[in-house]
């Protein structure tokens, strides 16, 4: 191999480690917004005078983000959204990539009533309409359980055909059972072969781009439901009253366009925060990019 080939890989390789700690640090820093989130917001100054000075402050007024029209530090509602979204997401997606693997692997090791019986799971959860399904979730769940666990679940479920035959199809691109017997007859363990040369380097990058995938739609849907509840008063699906979605920054942001109220800064975080989701995502599935 050329030393012009060792370093455009080697560069690569560098590239691809660079966003994969891209991708960590976002995902650090969600996982901790949510740990340090608090229960409930802060209540708004005691007098209306002092509540009116500290209404609408933006961030280098009141930092890092500005204040509400309560007198209210938007932070609070940033920290809130995460804890809302971010551990059912990272289950979402860990969901999706098992169920991936579980389909890939099947493909190699030729059990047969295995593959026939995700075969038939793909075909009738793929069947049926997400939007539909995730709403009969959302209303079946009680009030006072409410959370985003399930609908993420539901999601994850309701994508995994996609997962699962991409993965089965890149198994049987590999070989499937003939790559598998070709390494046994080279010596190599089942562990080895399936663990490492099956899911590390070659199932590694559909497994974790449908997983970040995953979860960044988990996230947005949240958003969206939440929106939505916001838009018409009503309770979210997604969580209790005493916490505040992300979709909160977003619908002041947006009564700002239309009614004239100084909330440009809570249209910025919130948009903000789309972006890093969205970015978190792209950094890991740059990160597991096949060669």
């Amino acid at each position: 191999m050329s030393t012009q080939v060792v370093g455009a890989v080697e560069r690569a390789q560098r590239i691809k480690t660079l966003w994969l700690i891209a991708g960590i640090v976002l995902l650090g820093g969600l996982a901790l917004a949510s740990w340090i989130a608090p229960e409930n917001l802060s209540p708004p100054p005691g007098s209306f005078k002092e509540r009116m000075a500290a209404s609408y402050l933006l961030p280098w007024q009141r930092w890092p983000f500005g204040t509400d029209g309560m007198g209210i530090g938007l932070l609070e509602y940033a920290l809130q959204g995460a804890r809302i979204v971010t551990f059912p997401a990272v289950v979402a997606g860990l969901l999706v990539s098992s169920l991936a693997t579980l389909s890939g692997l099947s493909r190699c090791a030729d059990i047969g009533w295995t593959d026939r019986a995700l075969q038939v799971f793909t075909e009738l959860v793929g069947a049926l309409p997400r939007l539909v399904v995730i709403l009969v979730v959302a209303l079946a769940v009680p009030r006072e359980w409410r959370s985003l666990y399930p609908i993420g679940i539901a999601w994850a479920l309701l994508a995994a055909p996609g997962a699962m035959d991409e993965a089965a199809a890149t198994a049987e691109r590999l070989g499937g059972a003939r790559f598998v017997e070709a390494l046994r007859a080279h010596g190599f363990d089942a562990v080895r072969i399936y663990v490492y040369h099956i899911v590390w380097l070659n199932l590694r990058s559909v497994l974790v781009r449908q997983g970040a995938e995953v979860m960044m739609q988990v996230v947005f849907l949240e958003i969206a439901m939440s929106y939505l509840a916001a838009a018409r008063n009503e309770p979210s699906f997604t969580h209790g009253d005493n916490l505040h979605s992300w979709a909160s920054l977003l619908y002041d942001g947006y009564t700002s366009l239309v009614g004239g109220v100084p909330m440009y800064h809570a249209l910025g975080l919130g948009l903000g925060l789309v972006f890093v989701v969205a970015f978190m995502a792209q950094a890991f599935r740059m990160s597991a990019r096949a060669r």
